[in-house]
């Protein structure tokens, strides 16, 4: 989907999605929803955002619940306030970490592997619902992080799980906190294979045992990853080979 067709620009989707995160039970499609309601614009953007007010989300929410006091919604008042707040950019959340260069050839015998994460370094996020993915490229004796990749747009998509398994579609494996059963079936179709990390954890240690899987006896299905990509590299190698 093109950035022209969404009805908020990519700064302000990343503030909403926190501020969504930060209020129990409201989800980013329909915070939009109240945000457009209030703004009357066309796009939201970072400059309107910072016109809304508590008083305007507790009237909203208070309103599509049909209570007459927003603060018995279930959201709770201080939760409404740091919404605010993130709309606002006073808070983003914990820095993210650094992108590393990377080029083909650039790590022999590696395997690129996706993390759910919602903050920060982190894997912290459900593969259906999470802010972003961290993408890191991992072999015996390295590990990078190449990319960062935004996953606020799979909610305006018409098939969200399908549009996050293409976001990650040069990926190997997947790390998540949590996972429902379609989602995954869509992820292993594309060729990814899911691993489910209840208690989440520092993206880096993550990744230092998924390393120490590799150096060790791999299970069958990262052996298998790894004899594809063994496989690969011969062909890359003999073609080279035959141009020089």
């Amino acid at each position: 989907m093109q950035e022209s067709a969404m009805p908020i620009t990519r700064d302000a989707a990343l503030r909403v999605a926190l501020a969504a995160r930060s209020m129990p039970g409201i989800t980013l499609p329909k915070l939009i929803d109240v945000l457009q309601n209030r703004i009357g614009s066309e796009q939201i953007d970072t400059d309107n955002l910072r016109t809304v007010t508590v008083t305007d989300l507790k009237t909203a929410f208070a309103s599509v619940d049909g209570e007459e006091d927003g603060e018995d919604i279930g959201i709770g008042l201080e939760a409404m306030k740091l919404a605010v707040r993130i709309l606002w950019g006073d808070t983003q959340g914990d820095p993210l970490p650094p992108v590393l260069a990377f080029a083909e050839g650039d790590m022999p015998g590696s395997v690129r592997v996706a993390l759910a994460s919602d903050s920060g370094e982190a894997l912290n996020g459900h593969f259906g619902s999470c802010i972003r993915y961290l993408v890191y490229q991992v072999s015996a004796t390295e590990i990078r992080l190449v990319d960062i990749r935004d996953a606020l747009e799979a909610d305006f998509a018409d098939d969200k799980n399908g549009f996050r398994v293409q976001l990650i579609s040069d990926c190997h494996v997947l790390y998540v906190v949590s996972i429902g059963g379609p989602a995954a079936a869509k992820v292993i179709k594309g060729n990814i294979y899911p691993i489910k990390r209840i208690e989440g954890g520092p993206a880096m240690e993550v990744m230092a045992e998924f390393q120490d899987m590799m150096k060790g006896s791999p299970p069958p299905w990262l052996a298998k990853i790894l004899g594809v990509s063994a496989e690969r590299r011969l062909r890359n190698y003999a073609a080279a080979s035959v141009e020089e």
